[in-house]
This record gives structure tokens, C-alpha cells and sequence, in this order.
């Protein structure tokens, strides 16, 4: 079932497909410049859902085109974005703003976007080199951290029916200490799986992204591949992010009148460790659900569903669930059917764009309560819920291009967790939500300004409070933990355990050289105090970067 499924569904969209796009890669900057002039209009463009991520590169061009009728481009670095973006997906945009006067050999870079390309009815090819050289000083470290990154990213379209993403990459990196000392708790680097040591002090990781992109009919899309997805408006997602690892997936989506609806089925890793008697590491899957509706020209409400599951898990004596293939199907009425013990996972986003330049956002994940309990206010331990809210404040004050931005995230401890690793709400031991997994408070407050048309200058404060586990302890952070080495039955509360509170500050200027090439200079202020002394510590850490068709590197915990 599981190897058929995939190939049979292929070979059915392959013979309906008609012209379709790839995606734009999942980056911070590059998805603020998107979203910040829908909220400049006040109004949703029909047809274009932000909470879903990533978005199709002809979606984003049609987007273009619809606000430039809003006259939401009214300064000079807007109009500069608005030309890199449309020329950053030249394929569906055709900008004449594109073309480079003085290509490099005469062959290459004859598109401002693209080292080498094809057009032709039958074949597009873009391909672009990947490099990303940075160097800092760590106050801690008596050696520089760094990173080395040498890739290429190719994107195309054959007989603009299949489409096909491809990102290789090799790293070397040192990373910050507050990166390597939460390695020594959970020994994975940040948003990456395998890896090894490099010399003295680093680490070495490949990055591989690719998929293949399928338009099934004019309003559903299908892809199938291996990257990252990330659901919501706001700087974190409790619903679904791009903090871990990327993952083998399998996505449908659909959009028509004022509804989009996202099936995705996901196969990650529940541990990096194997078994005596097995040479892979243990695997498990998640089946997703997101349905949003456009209320009106300024509202979007959606909910969501999800199961992680596990084909083979002995210790539940679980079987691969054919249910879950299911598109359109309630996966907690499965569960009670069967008897599952798998976790399920459901809740609700919104969006409001209350007037031009502002809007609120929120996000509320529901994984296991129970009414009664709630009521009581006794702490029960397995009422776990997350909660998120937001607003964004656009040319804030007056000032274009100045871009505010406040969020607050709370999520009960135990929340994410599961009585194994097959069922927690994790892939390489990373979370699929929160980068801190459970049982914190958050405050973060982001501040954007772009003065010039090449430079971006960004500001990012967060503040935490959270409880951490003692040696041979779950107070309910770490969502690997199983939920039955827990503390207490009752009388759980946010921050219980050890308390850390962290506060960070992060300041980036990034000036774009030529076309998706950057230089930036970043600062990061990162003070931890905790109970326990192997979390309480102060870092600095000063840093310069070359990066070319990437995004920033971050480690935003």
C-alpha cells in the first residue's frame, strides 16, 4: 500500500495535468515582502491563501499583478521589491526588467535572476548556484562559529505539465554555544537530519530538497517530494512549521471559490537512533488536514487536523491504517472506531485584516482534554493545548517601509508528547511546531524597515519563560519525553520544573548586491537564566555573511 499509493496517484495526475509551477522556498524575508502588501490593501486577494506555506510562484505573480491595482507600491523600495519578486519567477511573469544588459561570458546570467536558463514551450530550465559564507565571533567560544555552504537550486517545467524542484547543498558549520549545548540534550542540528563531526569543533550535513509538482485540474495541485511546510501568519506556527528536518511528502491541494483545502501525508523519522537488529531509523507518519474559508474581503478562518502514526510499532502493536489515505475524513473518529492509540492533533487559525496596514492573526491547538477537567482548573495534566496570537502593523506610524510585528505564544506542558517517539509530535527529534516544544510563554516583538531599496534592516526581541526537567525528570517540555514519566497527575501549570527565562535580541542589515546575492551583518544578544546550571549563561555573538539564492541561517530558540 505504501509503495503503490504514490506511483498510482502520479501516474492519474500526470494524464489530467495541465500547466502548473513550483514553489517559492520557504524564507522569512522573502515571504514578509509577500504577505506585508496584502495587509497594506486591507483586503484578502481572492484566490491567494498566506496561511498556507510554501506558495506556487505563478500564484505570486497573479498576486503581484491583482495589488498593483490597489496602488499598494507607492514608495521606491516597494516598487523594488514588487520588480525582484516578479522577476524572481520571470517565467510567468515575463518582466522586461529582467534582462541583463551586459550578461557575464555573453551565456550565462543573460536573466538578472537566473546563471543558466531554457525557455521553450516544451522545456523551461532555471539554474542557479547556492553559497553561503559567514563568520562571527562567539563570547563564549575561544574559536570563530561559521558556515560553509556550496549548493545549486534547479527548477523547470516539462511541456509545462510536470514541474521540478531540485536543492543540494553541503555544510560544514560551528555553530553558536547555545546551539551546541542543546545538542548535548538532543544531539540533532537545528532544521537538519543525518550529520557528522567536522574537525575539532563543527559539524557536516548534505542538504537534498526535490519534488515533482502536478496540476490534477485547473483548482487542485498536487506535489510529491522532499522539503518543508509551514502553516500560519505568524513568526512561529503551533499548528505545522519548518523547523525540523525536511520530509518525504505527499500534497494535494485545492482551491475554489473562497476555500482552500490541504491533504498532506508525511513520512519522517521518529528517532536517529537504531535498533540492535535494524539498519534504519525508526519511522513514522503524519496524515494533515487545513481547511480555511475567506469570510467576507477581510477574514479567513481555518481548522486543521492531524494523526502521527506508526506502521510498526510494537509497543501498540500498531498496522499501517489505510483510513488515514483518506482525504476527507474526522481522524479522532478513526481512532475511537479502531481503538488507536495513535496521536491526533486538531484545532483552529485565523486571520482578520482589520483596515489597511494592520492585521491580527491567531492560531489554538487542541491534543488531548477533557471538559470536565478544564473546569475544575486542577491542572490536570493531559489538558494540552496551544495557543497563539499576533498583529502586524504595516508602514507603522507613517513610515514606509517600517513593518511591526507582536506575538505571543503559550503552550501546557505535555503538550506535543505521546507515550512513544512513534507518536510524538516530532521528526529527527525536532518539533513539527514550536522550536521549544512545550510548556513555555513567549513574547516576541519584530521590527522591519527597509530606508533604501537594497537594504533591509530588521530588529527581533522574544522573551521566554519555560520549565526544564532536572536529571530523570518530565515536567513537559521536552516532547520526546513519554507522557507516562510524568511528574504529577495534578496541579500542572506553564513554566512548572526548573525555570529558565530567556531573553534574545537579534539585529540583521542585509544589503542585496545583485539579484538574491546579500551581504549581512548581524549581531545576536542572548541572555538564559535558569535554575539549573547548565541553561544559565549570557552569549554575544557578532557576525558577517555572503549568501547567494539561501536564506539566513537561524537558530530563533
Amino acid at each position: 500500500m505504501k509503495r503503490i499509493f504514490p506511483g498510482f496517484i502520479f501516474l492519474i495526475c500526470f494524464y489530467h495535468a495541465g500547466a502548473q509551477s513550483t514553489n517559492a522556498t520557504l524564507n522569512e524575508d522573502y515571504y514578509h515582502w509577500i504577505d506585508r502588501y496584502e495587509i497594506k490593501s486591507g483586503r484578502i486577494v481572492p484566490g491567494f491563501f498566506t496561511t498556507v506555506k510554501p506558495y506556487k510562484r505563478d500564484a505570486i505573480v497573479k498576486y503581484l499583478d491583482t495589488l498593483a491595482t490597489d496602488q499598494v507600491f507607492t514608495s521606491r523600495a516597494d516598487e523594488f521589491n514588487r520588480h525582484f519578486l516578479r522577476n524572481d519567477s520571470w517565467e510567468w511573469s515575463k518582466p522586461e526588467t529582467n534582462e541583463s544588459k551586459k550578461p557575464f561570458l555573453k551565456k550565462l546570467y543573460r536573466k538578472k535572476s537566473d546563471l543558466v536558463y531554457i525557455d521553450m514551450p516544451e522545456f523551461d530550465l532555471h539554474v542557479n548556484p547556492v553559497l553561503y559564507f559567514s563568520g562571527g565571533k562567539d563570547n563564549r567560544l575561544d574559536y570563530p562559529v561559521m558556515t560553509n555552504t556550496r549548493g545549486v537550486e534547479i527548477r523547470g517545467m516539462i511541456d509545462r505539465k510536470v514541474g521540478f524542484y531540485t536543492f543540494l547543498g553541503e555544510n560544514q558549520s560551528v555553530l553558536p554555544s547555545y546551539v551546541n549545548e542543546q545538542m548535548l540534550v538532543n544531539p540533532v542540528v537545528p532544521h537538519e537530519g543525518f550529520w557528522k563531526d567536522f574537525k575539532d569543533h563543527g559539524v557536516d550535513f548534505f542538504q537534498a530538497r526535490a519534488y515533482i509538482d502536478i496540476n490534477i485540474s485547473k483548482h487542485m495541485n498536487m506535489q510529491f517530494g522532499n522539503d518543508r511546510t509551514f502553516i500560519g501568519n505568524g513568526h512561529r506556527s503551533l499548528i505545522f512549521s519548518d523547523y525540523s528536518s525536511p520530509t518525504l511528502f505527499l500534497r494535494t491541494n485545492v482551491r475554489v471559490w473562497k476555500i482552500n483545502y490541504l491533504f498532506q501525508l508525511n513520512r519522517m523519522v521518529a528517532d536517529n537512533t537504531k535498533s540492535a537488529n535494524k539498519s534504519r531509523y525508526p519511522e513514522k507518519f503524519m496524515a494533515f488536514h487545513h481547511a480555511s474559508i475567506n469570510i467576507g474581503k477581510k477574514f479567513n478562518l481555518g481548522v486543521f487536523e492531524s494523526v502521527v502514526f506508526s506502521p510498526q510499532d510494537s509497543l501498540n502493536n500498531n498496522t499501517f491504517d489505510p483510513s488515514y489515505l483518506n482525504p476527507v475524513i474526522f481522524y479522532r473518529a478513526i481512532e475511537q472506531h479502531f481503538g488507536s492509540s495513535d496521536n491526533a492533533l486538531l484545532g483552529m487559525d485565523f486571520k482578520w485584516n482589520v483596515f489597511k496596514g494592520v492585521s491580527l492573526y491567531g492560531q489554538a491547538v487542541l491534543d488531548e482534554f477533557v471538559l470536565d477537567e478544564i473546569k475544575a482548573g486542577n491542572g490536570w495534566w493531559a489538558n494540552k493545548y496551544a495557543l497563539q496570537g499576533g498583529v502586524k502593523y504595516i508602514d507603522a506610524l507613517g513610515v514606509s517601509n517600517l513593518d511591526l510585528q507582536l506575538e505571543a505564544n503559550m503552550v501546557r506542558p505535555y503538550t506535543y508528547s505521546h507515550t512513544t517517539q512513534y507518536g510524538s509530535y516530532s521528526n529527527y527529534r525536532q518539533s513539527l511546531a514550536h522550536p521549544l516544544g512545550a510548556n513555555f510563554n513567549e513574547l516576541i516583538g519584530i521590527v522591519r524597515y527597509q530606508p533604501l531599496p537594497r537594504l533591509n534592516l530588521m530588529a527581533k526581541a522574544g522573551y521566554v519563560n519555560m520549565g526544564r526537567d532536572g536529571t530523570s525528570e518530565n515536567w513537559g517540555s521536552n516532547i520526546m519525553k513519554a507522557t507516562q514519566t510524568r511528574e504529577q497527575e495534578y496541579n500542572n501549570s506553564i513554566g512548572q520544573g526548573a525555570s529558565n527565562t530567556i531573553l534574545s535580541i537579534n539585529m540583521t542589515a542585509s544589503y542585496m548586491l545583485k539579484h538574491n546575492l546579500f551581504v549581512d551583518a548581524s549581531q545576536i544578544i542572548r541572555q538564559s537564566k535558569c535554575d539549573l546550571a547548565f541553561y544559565n549563561n549570557n552569549t554575544s555573538i557578532t557576525s558577517v555573511a555572503l549568501r547567494w539564492n539561501i536564506p539566513q541561517r537561524l537558530y530563533d530558540f
